[in-house]
């Protein structure tokens, strides 16, 4: 559905949306609308016309991030941060901000709530936090953050990566005020796609440009979403990130995510079997956990185990996953992880060949 999409648009609508009133032009703008009634349904936020079309995660990260102009006071964040958090998080420590960091408990989600109730006063900025970390799995307690932020009056900013489309999110229920995701994840939209929900306001931009309204003033816009989209947007991409939205509405993520984890458990049970595998997480119970597991063989770099892999026609990521605090936690942090991340179109028949030669290779 996503490539048909795709391809529809690539053929049929290779115009400039919003540019201009002819046929083509506004059946372009309807389909860029459609999709971004389709997200702000799906993730439970009643202002379409505040669903920001991203290149991707990172990006829709900065502009929140950047748009705040977060120069004095602290920012609060978890200790299982990507660096999509950190980095810009790092910009605005040279800026003066303080950067707190808020500790995760693996086995005891209350504890995290008061890790972050702790560091939050009345100088805090912003809370920004993983939703579902990339490296151990574990999800945060969205809901219990959101709240404290709200009765703080702290605007609450979310990575959902690793949980969009998998995960059921409500902007409105979790109080998130800005919400940040990929198309190309759980959403199964093309690469390079993203969407920043954007609840809040943002008084800086990160990039100017041509929107196709006020076209006479040489200031940028002050109305969502033409603020924050300057420039040609991905017409193919939002095409294909609509079909793909659909399509897991379709199967809702409640589905998805059972499915998953039962795949996830699987490898975790065989994997605890195989002599010289390490994991590194209790077993992933689904109400705690995204379907992302971290593991190593034997004494491999993770690296050097993953290529072995490849070799066996299995795709799996190793190294540090662009989150080296996760794996200072880990005591990985030299040598990194392998990472195994089902999706929904797997089957039980690979996990059992995967696990095979695992233990094929544990042995050598």
């Amino acid at each position: 559905a996503v490539r048909e999409a795709v391809a529809f648009a690539m053929k049929n609508l290779s115009v400039n949306p919003g540019r201009s009133s002819y046929a083509r032009a506004m059946e372009a703008s309807k389909l860029i609308y459609e999709c971004r009634e389709t997200a702000s349904d799906f993730f439970e936020f009643s202002h379409p016309e505040r669903v920001i079309f991203t290149s991707n995660c990172t990006h829709a990260i900065n502009t929140v991030i950047k748009g705040l102009r977060l120069k004095n006071g602290n920012i609060v964040t978890s200790s299982l941060e990507h660096n999509a958090v950190m980095r810009p998080l790092e910009k605005c420590k040279r800026m003066g901000c303080e950067i707190r960091i808020a500790e995760v408990f693996l086995d005891d989600p209350s504890a995290t709530v008061r890790s972050f109730a702790r560091l939050i006063d009345d100088q805090t900025k912003l809370v920004i936090c993983l939703h579902g970390s990339n490296v151990f799995g574990i999800l945060l307690p969205i809901e219990q953050i959101g709240k404290l932020c709200y009765d703080r009056k702290v605007p609450f900013a979310v990575d959902a990566a690793q949980t969009a489309g998998v995960i059921p999110i409500s902007m409105e229920n979790m109080h998130i005020d800005y919400l940040c995701l990929p198309g190309h994840k759980g959403l199964y939209g093309p690469m390079g796609t993203g969407l920043l929900l954007c609840g809040g306001n943002l008084p800086e931009t990160l990039m100017e440009g041509g929107t196709g309204n006020f076209s006479i003033h040489s200031f940028q816009p002050e109305d969502l979403p033409e603020r924050l989209e300057s420039g040609t947007v991905n017409l193919p991409g939002i095409a294909g990130l609509k079909a793909g939205i659909e399509f897991v509405k379709q199967k809702t993520p409640q589905r998805i995510h059972a499915y998953e984890m039962g795949l996830l458990q699987q490898a975790y049970q065989g994997l605890k079997s195989i002599r010289h595998v390490t994991l590194y997480t209790p077993y992933p119970q689904q109400e705690q956990y995204t379907s992302v597991l971290s593991f190593n063989i034997n004494q491999f770099p993770s690296m050097e185990a993953a290529e072995k892999l490849a070799e066996g026609g299995f795709a799996l990521r190793a190294g540090l996953h662009c989150a080296p605090n996760a794996h200072r936690r880990l005591g990985t942090v030299s040598y990194g992880t392998i990472r195994f991340a089902p999706s929904i179109f797997n089957n039980r028949g690979e996990v059992t060949r995967f696990l095979q030669y695992v233990s094929k290779l544990s042995k050598k």
